[in-house]
């Protein structure tokens, strides 16, 4: 069991990483379109459709990576307050009402809809450009595959809670900022090639302190 978990979180985190890349490629796209359209006014026919297809690859294929680190929108106002096992079993019974007929349904509609495309090569007809779009249908799969395998690890996860009686987490890589200045941890701010620390310290910690 975890083995697989391990395997999963590995596999979205890959994923995740190597398609966040083209939030650049968007970036890049939209930027020259900017500047050739207002300073040269000279518009492209191709940068509408790299906007949204590098949007739609990056929103896809992050959601796995998201899922595997808890960062799916989720109301909490009731779920925080109850015991671990509690959550494990709602989650683990939610799982099986609402997460796993949605991505089976993306799985294998995806498939459908991804053949089709690549059968009569399909191309963008929101701009002239007439760029190939078949392959980027197949995110649609794809990324709905790494859905259910991390779903399948997830309900891992929610079996160990409920027998453990706490949860496991994947393990960080990445965090918000905000999140640190929060904690008030010690940043550090580079400044001429040094690095210097800083203690970030919140408004209520500092009462906290004086108490």
């Amino acid at each position: 069991m975890n083995r697989f978990i391990d395997f999963a979180d590995r596999l979205s985190a890959w994923f995740g990483k190597a398609f966040a890349w083209a939030i650049m490629v968007m970036t890049l796209g939209v930027g020259y379109e900017v500047v050739v359209r207002r300073l040269l006014n000279a518009p492209t026919s191709w940068a509408f459709d790299v906007s949204y297809i590098m949007y739609g690859t990056l929103f896809m294929m992050g959601g796995a990576y998201t899922l595997s680190r808890n960062g799916h929108v989720r109301g909490d106002f009731v779920y925080r307050l109850w015991k671990p096992r509690t959550q494990a079993i709602v989650e683990l019974i939610l799982y099986f009402i609402f997460f796993f007929p949605g991505v089976t349904a993306l799985v294998v509609t995806g498939w459908k809809y991804a053949a089709r495309s690549w059968g009569y090569g399909e191309v963008s007809v929101n701009s002239p450009a007439g760029i190939p779009i078949f392959q980027f249908k197949s995110i649609i799969f794809a990324a709905g595959l790494l859905l259910f395998i991390q779903g399948i690890a997830q309900v891992m996860r929610c079996i160990k809670c409920m027998r453990d009686g706490y949860w496991t987490h994947a393990a960080d890589d990445v965090e918000e900022t905000e999140v640190r200045l929060m904690r008030g941890e010690t940043s550090e701010v580079l400044e001429g090639g040094a690095a210097e620390a800083v203690d970030v310290v919140s408004p209520d910690d500092e009462r906290e302190m004086r108490r």
